[in-house]
């Protein structure tokens, strides 16, 4: 077996070789102290795998402070508390787990409220505003905590560096469906790392990435799963210590995020918005 490609064979035995689960259960803090030095040993000369529990660990942090506020809130009326009539065509135990992600995705969903509106740009009609404003809360949570896991990345932040911006918007557009090109922000102060693809609600989305003189990171989330949903208005929401600034136009959704100063955040987004009109 090849030790630089965990499997998930071996689990936690003393001597056995680094598995998948070995990782995870490392970045859960649940191996026992000899099997814990062994991942050590082993993620000292794989700094892959140790960028990857990193990564790991970040998410956690990022979700135990969204989901605290609401662990103790009271389930939903609207759940029925008795057992369906029908019989489930899974085993028990699995509908205990489908029951489970049913109660926490509502009771997450209840905290991850859009916390104002700042710009109304464009009218739209009551029922399709709250249609936008659902949908953009949903990628506006992904986008934040795509920006979380990836802009603490010191040697792979991003997938195409900005050296190659172009070659970074052909594979985006390719990808996409759509023209996505970066907006290019040096004028204000914060340059091109790069960017990278990642998976969003109901397909591809383009993440570009941007640093300032100091460090400071920003991402630009660009997605089509919100394509006819249009309100132009620039929306907030604040995700634990990052910020974002997200909005709809009819062909794409945008969220600009940063850990950040609220003023700052909006000064880029209203230039990226101008780039994009």
């Amino acid at each position: 077996m090849n030790e630089s490609e965990p499997t998930s064979s071996g689990l936690f035995a003393t001597g056995a070789p680094i598995a998948e689960a070995d990782l995870h259960a490392y970045a859960d803090r649940e191996l026992p102290p000899a099997r814990r030095a062994e991942v050590e040993a082993y993620l000292a000369s794989h700094p892959d795998a140790r960028r990857r529990i990193e990564a790991w660990q970040a998410q956690k942090r990022v979700l135990r402070e969204w989901l605290d506020p609401v662990l103790d809130d009271p389930l939903p009326l609207r759940f029925p508390l008795q057992p369906a009539r029908r019989p489930w065509p899974w085993p028990q135990p699995w509908r205990s787990l489908a029951a489970g992600v049913a109660i926490a995705i509502a009771s997450g969903g209840a905290a991850w409220s859009v916390r104002g509106v700042l710009d109304a740009r464009a009218p739209v009609g009551g029922m399709q505003a709250l249609a936008a404003a659902d949908a953009g809360a949903g990628f506006a949570h992904r986008a934040a905590i795509a920006h979380a896991v990836y802009t603490p990345e010191v040697r792979r932040p991003v997938e195409v560096g900005g050296d190659q911006e172009q070659a970074l918007a052909t594979w985006l557009t390719r990808r996409l469906g759509a023209t996505v090109k970066p907006p290019r922000l040096a004028g204000i102060g914060y340059d091109l790392v790069g960017g990278r693809l990642l998976p969003g609600g109901k397909g591809p989305v383009a993440q570009f990435m941007y640093a300032d003189a100091n460090g400071r990171r920003l991402t630009l989330y660009v997605t089509r799963e919100v394509e006819g949903a249009q309100t132009t208005a620039f929306r907030f929401k604040e995700e634990g210590a990052v910020k974002v600034f997200y909005w709809i136009d009819p062909h794409f959704g945008y969220a600009l995020s940063g850990a950040i100063d609220r003023g700052e955040l909006l000064r880029v987004s209203e230039e990226v918005y101008k780039q994009l009109d």
